[in-house]
């Protein structure tokens, strides 16, 4: 009998997503604090929102690829598609580092535009380009109002991109080599992230929730 996990369809993924992102941002109980709380304990100990942020990413990454740091996650999170536990905690740790960013640049969690924009970030789409296709222009400093006119229309498409990229990435695949198959969201090894991919995620996510800057991949995080 084959163990090959069944292949996700993009509805699928987007589900899992869904749940990802309300358990990231309200956190899990003994194991992981609401993101506002953990996202105001660096605000108050730094003098700016950049400097939070950056000291937030640093710690982040280096927690969270040190070996044995997910093993118990995986069994907290339930989700409504079966996953190995160790791709849903890489992907629980990963889209609750791009929150908690987004909470610290003053974007509301709770919205819509924001929750879309965090799947976004996880799944490497551009954003600009989405928005200008549909006839909405942005420079390199994108306004947190202009973030909350994001209309429906626009969410739903990107939410399509979003759920396609994932899908040809591992939906095709199944789950057995989601960690190989999906480098953008990363990988575990022994026990930890691919840092590679994580702190590049983390510069997406800085450079779009604390620089403002949705044009731009690459971020300069000392």
């Amino acid at each position: 009998m084959s163990t090959k996990a069944a292949a996700l369809t993009p509805d699928q993924i987007m589900q899992m997503l869904g749940k990802l992102y309300d358990s990231s941002i309200h956190g899990i109980d003994k194991i992981s604090p609401p993101i506002n709380k953990m996202a105001d304990d660096y605000l108050q100990k730094y003098s700016s929102v950049e400097e939070s942020a950056e000291a937030f990413i640093k710690y982040q990454i280096a927690k969270c690829t040190t070996s044995g740091f997910l093993a118990g996650l995986g069994g907290l999170i339930t989700l409504p598609v079966a996953i190995p536990a160790n791709v849903s905690s890489v992907l629980y740790v990963q889209m609750r580092m791009i929150s908690c960013l987004a909470y610290m640049g003053g974007y509301d969690i709770n919205s819509d535009q924001v929750q879309t924009l965090v799947y976004a970030c996880l799944a490497g789409i551009s954003i600009d380009q989405v928005l200008k296709q549909v006839g909405i222009q942005i420079g390199n400093k994108v306004a947190i109002n202009m973030v909350k006119k994001i209309p429906g229309e626009v969410l739903i498409k990107i939410n399509q991109r979003v759920g396609f990229r994932l899908f040809t990435k591992f939906g095709t695949k199944g789950l057995i080599n989601i960690g190989k198959a999906v480098p953008v969201i990363g990988g575990v090894i022994g026990g930890g992230f691919d840092f590679v991919e994580t702190k590049a995620i983390a510069h997406r996510a800085y450079k779009m929730f604390i620089l403002q800057d949705f044009e731009s991949d690459n971020a300069d995080i000392t």
